[in-house]
């Protein structure tokens, strides 16, 4: 996750909550289908959109910098006072974003030079949860977006003894635990806490739809698929294509687990031939099944070593972590991180105060104050976190000569997709070099460590896909309120093939009961990453001239590969991200094929077990 200042959005009132950090959306295709506010005046002139743009990205520099400095200090001070604060800031930034949004309106339609037209277009359409012009609904909709975040916050779930868990407790349950009477009470009740949500969902939707309408888009699914340099409907096909590349190898996968699955609950609990439960999958929304590993993995699985026990042997602490993986940047050509890195981070969990842990990278100037805040644990899951976070600050580092405007990912799957990238050179390969290993692995033990990878990042492709496709189909219409739950499980049984493992009725809400649903996060673009981060890394190999399996490469040390990455992080979102993207991969278009190439091995095993098995594969 990286943090630098919010999104355009109308939720600036719920900081004192708890900020995460929301990409800068990105810039749309200019001549999209949408139309400019109609108006009986003549269009302003070029020179006074200009002096527009100027003003407005000049005032919201110097906000970004106030802002990140607030969130900075709230997070790793957590007190009724910083929260107070950092909400003040953000309210402040919100009323120029929203004004800066409504104002870019008038101006459509302006003849203007490309950069400035992109610049105008990153205004205008980069709100998530545009407020309608009226000052009372624009009330409204703070008031309902707080509301259905506050619900979401506070959430808990009570057992019948009177022990009540949070979301975090109760994920660890459904990691952990194999008794699907539990599971199931677990599953089902987080999702009570969303039933309340749901007419202040339905309104919210209303409101926001008349905000994008005043905008000039036809709704808020048209203002948020303009953002990705296409038009809409184009943008849409485009991730039907990509999701037709990867479905046969979800299908294997799928088909391998449930199988697996119906061995160890049997019939009655798992069908061989339905979808799957959705309580068995290990997380609380199905998206990620790496926590069933154990139920489903190979014999003869164990590569041998273990990265946790490597990293206690060679005696790291949290700090030599870090070092480490900046190490792989440097090895790439890039400049060691500054001094402030080191002095102003939080690398360790404070034990005289409350800190938001959760990891993430932060841009604090937009220029040279990047820094990372993690409660770092000395585990190989961690090392690779760091990795991650590390790549979204060189990423900040690298745009820091772009205009304030275009200081951001090509699109925001990129800036996920780079960390993402960096993390998948983490081979046995790269532990043996940086001497934490002796030997590599023979490539008998790939299947297992393939298997693990695929249970995160092929499992969840269908999940980050269909969350919007659900949002966008309500956005226009398409899916009517009373329809809501009905199309959410209709959605993921299409793309995921799993279901609800009791009956649900439209007294629930079950798209509320994730995160992102209540606080208006886009989820596309954790699909994008996840296509990007593949097509990113086979390029980059090929770059680095490593011509062994996919899987096995790790580009540490290549500075070959290095000087390409550089030159797409460096535009920042200046260009578009096709011209961002020819620029590592030689070509303009997103391709899943490296997903395929990534697991080609896997797939050929998941298929032999599924004909060894003589299961029946789909839902």
């Amino acid at each position: 996750m990286f943090q630098r200042h919010l999104s355009i959005s109308a939720l600036a009132v719920i900081t004192a909550i708890g900020i995460t950090g929301c990409q800068q959306p990105q810039s749309p295709q200019s001549d999209t289908n949408t139309k400019p506010l109609e108006s009986k005046q003549l269009l302003p002139s070029t020179k006074q959109a200009v002096a527009f743009i100027t003003k407005a990205e000049n005032h919201l520099t110097q906000l970004s910098e106030k802002q990140s400095r607030a969130e900075w200090i709230y997070s790793n001070f957590i007190t009724e006072d910083t929260a107070a604060l950092a909400a003040e800031v953000a309210e402040e930034v919100t009323a120029a974003q929203v004004g800066y949004a409504t104002e870019a309106a008038q101006f459509v339609g302006v003849e203007l030079d490309p950069v400035n037209q992109r610049k105008l277009d990153i205004l205008r359409s980069a709100l998530v949860l545009p407020a309608p012009l009226d000052p009372a609904k624009n009330k409204e909709l703070a008031s309902i977006a707080a509301e259905l975040n506050g619900i979401y916050g506070k959430g808990k779930y009570c057992f019948a003894d009177g022990d009540c868990k949070t979301l975090p407790e109760l994920s660890a349950i459904l990691a952990e635990s194999r008794d699907p009477a539990l599971l199931e009470e677990v599953w089902t009740g987080w999702r009570q806490i969303s039933q309340p949500m749901r007419p202040l969902f339905e309104r919210e939707v209303q409101l926001a739809n008349e905000g994008a309408q005043d905008l000039g888009f036809a709704d808020l699914s048209e203002l948020w698929r303009s953002q990705y340099d296409m038009k809409p409907q184009e943008f849409s096909a485009e991730l039907d294509r990509l999701w037709g590349q990867v479905e046969p190898l979800y299908e294997s996968l799928h088909c391998y687990v449930r199988g697996e699955l119906n061995k160890e609950y049997g019939d009655e609990v798992v069908a061989k031939d339905q979808p799957i439960p959705a309580h068995l999958l290990g997380n609380m929304w199905a998206q990620q099944w790496s926590t069933i590993y154990d139920m489903v993995a190979p014999e003869n699985a164990d590569p041998g070593y273990d990265v946790t026990a490597l990293l206690a042997e060679h005696n790291y602490n949290e700090i030599e972590m870090v070092k480490q993986a900046e190490s792989f940047f440097t090895s790439l050509g890039f400049e060691p991180l500054p001094d402030t890195f080191w002095t102003r981070s939080l690398f360790i969990q404070p034990q005289d105060r409350d800190v938001v842990c959760h990891a993430s990278a932060w841009d604090l100037d937009n220029e040279d104050d990047i820094r990372i805040k993690m409660c770092i644990q000395k585990t190989g899951e961690e090392f690779v976190v760091i990795h991650h976070e590390l790549g979204h600050n060189f990423y900040q580092r690298a745009y820091k000569g772009q205009p304030h405007l275009f200081k951001n990912s090509a699109n925001d799957g990129f800036h996920e997709a780079i960390g993402d990238t960096v993390a998948l050179s983490i081979t046995p390969a790269y532990l043996q070099q940086i001497g934490l290993l002796e030997t590599i692995p023979d490539e008998s033990k790939d299947i297992g460590l393939l298997l693990k990878q695929a249970l995160d990042k092929v499992a969840f492709l269908p999940f980050g896909l269909m969350i919007d496709q659900w949002r966008w189909k309500v956005f226009s219409g398409e899916i009517k309120p009373e329809q809501y739950n009905q199309a959410w499980w209709e959605l993921r049984e299409k793309y995921q093939g799993v279901a609800a493992p009791v009956a649900r009725s439209e007294q629930d809400f079950d798209p509320g009961a994730k995160y992102h649903v209540p606080g208006n996060v886009p989820y596309t673009r954790y699909f994008l990453a996840h296509i990007l981060q593949f097509q990113f890394h086979r390029s980059l190999c090929e770059l680095a001239g490593d011509t062994g399996p996919v899987h096995r490469c790790s580009i540490y040390g290549s500075e070959v590969a290095g000087e390409k990455l550089n030159t797409l992080l460096e535009m920042g979102m200046s260009q578009p991200w096709q011209v961002a993207l020819k620029e590592v991969t030689g070509t303009d278009t997103m391709d899943a094929g490296a997903v395929l190439d990534y697991f080609a091995p896997l797939k050929v095993w998941l298929d032999e077990q599924n004909k060894a098995a003589n299961r029946q594969c789909g839902w």
